[in-house]
């Protein structure tokens, strides 16, 4: 976590010093365990909150002007509260922006702030930069406005309403879901159609959650990702010979689509489909094996995850694939995939806390020598959501 003392010396040095008091609130970023490209299509993801994000520090103003700085971006923009639209030139602070017109739009009075953000999450890794600085806005605002028992799932809904509107990025729930409802040492089964939720207890006991930033641009997600929806669709078309109400693909049984996979026309389309129905069914099974305490079952259902994200739907990439397959090569790992949309991005392995030094060398040096890439790897905790932080 972000060290708060320094971020409020930083803060201090940049607004100066006031008689209002700073607050601080942290949102975290998140890591989908396992439920890849379910979401969009009705079925069930199973991300955790991490234990770093984005830590906003905030401080009321005598006037009507939003200040916004950060520590990892040199645009700072001063704005009006009366003039909240999207400039292309703000960057970054239309993230935030979106979001307090979303407040504004539900009848939250926002007054002045100087507002500091602090992200400890790499733009671009696959891990919620954006959806954890959109949650600590919403979340923050609201306790600063005085609002009573801030809804999370509400800030978690604006968040997510802002960026397909504001931003117009037509992301899904689960990011800002995560971010927002996090649990510590617990993953959240949700159903993202739904939003009905569980909070499944991940004890992880000796292995730890290493994440591998393949620090690959991910060039191709836009393209791919519409195209992948579309397949998905013709599949559901497809099918609904059989199942004329079937409106997603996330509807049936793995049964069912086993015996009616004949009715899809195109074998490409075929493959896609089946990696969804099939990935559905392996956060199912995920979810019973961590409640019997049965990791080195996760572990394979991650390990089949990626497998059927690189053969199926075909979405992992040359370095996603280096990363996992030297991953699977260390003792004392149970399990390794990529995390996120794909081509680029993530990895997140189950480790042996005594093989987590080797796994970090010799995975970093393997990845290097096939792609000409480096690395980040950070070891992680399942955290809580968003939250005040004492400063």
């Amino acid at each position: 976590m972000a060290d708060v003392q320094m971020l409020k010396s930083k803060f201090n040095e940049w607004f100066g010093e006031s008689a209002e008091p700073v607050r601080a609130f942290l949102a975290p970023g998140r890591v989908n365990l396992i439920g890849e490209h379910t979401d969009y299509n009705g079925g069930y993801v199973f991300p955790g909150a991490l234990t770093f994000g984005t830590t906003m520090l905030i401080r009321r103003r005598p006037d009507d002007q939003l200040s916004f700085a950060s520590t990892n971006f040199p645009l700072r923009q001063q704005i009006s509260i009366r003039d909240i639209e999207f400039r292309k030139e703000h960057e970054w602070i239309n993230y935030p922006k979106g979001v307090i017109r979303e407040l504004q739009q539900r009848g939250v009075t926002v007054h002045g702030y100087d507002i500091l953000y602090h992200g400890e999450i790499p733009n671009g890794s696959g891990l919620s930069s954006s959806a954890s600085i959109e949650v600590v806005t919403a979340y923050g605002i609201q306790a600063m406005e005085g609002v009573s028992a801030i809804d999370k799932v509400q800030a978690a809904l604006l968040s997510q309403k802002a960026e397909n509107e504001f931003m117009g990025v037509q992301c899904g729930i689960m990011d800002q879901f995560a971010v927002a409802m996090g649990k510590e040492n617990h993953a959240i089964l949700l159903m993202c159609d739904t939003l009905e939720y569980e909070h499944v207890p991940f004890e992880s006991g000796a292995y730890k959650l290493v994440i591998g930033n393949t620090n690959k641009k991910r060039g191709l997600v836009d393209s791919a990702y519409n195209e992948r929806r579309a397949q998905c669709e013709q599949a559901v078309q497809d099918l609904q010979a059989a199942f004329p109400e079937l409106k997603l693909l996330g509807q049936l049984t793995l049964e069912q689509f086993n015996e009616h996979a004949h009715l899809i026309q195109s074998g490409i389309v075929r493959k896609r489909a089946k990696h969804v129905v099939e990935e559905i069914d392996r956060v199912k099974q995920a979810v019973q094996v961590l409640r019997a305490g049965d990791l080195a079952a996760f572990g394979k259902l991650m390990n089949g995850s990626h497998e059927s994200l690189r053969d199926l739907y075909e979405v992992t990439g040359a370095e996603l694939d280096a990363m996992v397959e030297a991953a699977w090569q260390v003792p004392g790992v149970l399990g390794a995939r990529m995390t996120g949309a794909g081509f680029g991005g993530c990895t997140v392995s189950l480790v042996h806390e005594d093989s987590v030094e080797r796994f970090i060398d010799k995975v970093g040096k393997e990845y290097t020598e096939k792609t000409g890439l480096v690395a980040d790897f950070y070891v992680c905790q399942i955290g809580d959501g968003v939250k005040e932080i004492k400063i």
